[in-house]
């Protein structure tokens, strides 16, 4: 399934043969304290930079009408920020994950955002729009 926009990803977990939970890391992007010259000539351009977690949530795929309701939602919950990464959940035997459920896993997605294992994720930028990273 290609997923090229949030909302793909929306329509992607709802059709999926078990309930599923979303996980979302959202992350600012910083120039690093020891940036060379070109690395902050680039990220003045809109290059580059570090991935900073800066906070996390679990959803149920009901719980977002949209990307824009999403983001709105997370205008109001915490700081601006550059991109957020998604992940699924998968329930079993019919049964959707909790938050609880979703609690360690969502610890481990965020550690790997930090280390920078970023493949496991799909990453979105502001617009709602899958990136590649690289």
């Amino acid at each position: 399934m290609n997923i090229a926009t949030f909302d793909d990803l929306l329509s992607a977990a709802r059709t999926q043969p078990q309930p599923q939970r979303l996980l979302f890391v959202f992350a600012g992007i910083e120039l690093p304290d020891d940036a060379s010259p070109a690395e902050r000539a680039g990220f003045e351009r809109g290059e580059g930079g570090a991935l900073v977690p800066q906070m996390c949530v679990d959803k149920a795929p009901d719980e977002i009408v949209s990307f824009e309701q999403f983001k709105q939602e997370a205008r109001q919950m915490g700081p601006d920020w550059g991109m957020v990464f998604a992940a699924a959940l998968s329930g079993r035997s019919g049964r959707a994950p909790t938050s609880e459920d979703a609690e360690k896993p969502l610890q481990d997605m965020v550690e790997a955002i930090r280390l920078g294992r970023l493949q496991a994720f799909i990453p979105f930028n502001p617009e709602g729009e899958a990136v590649q990273l690289g």
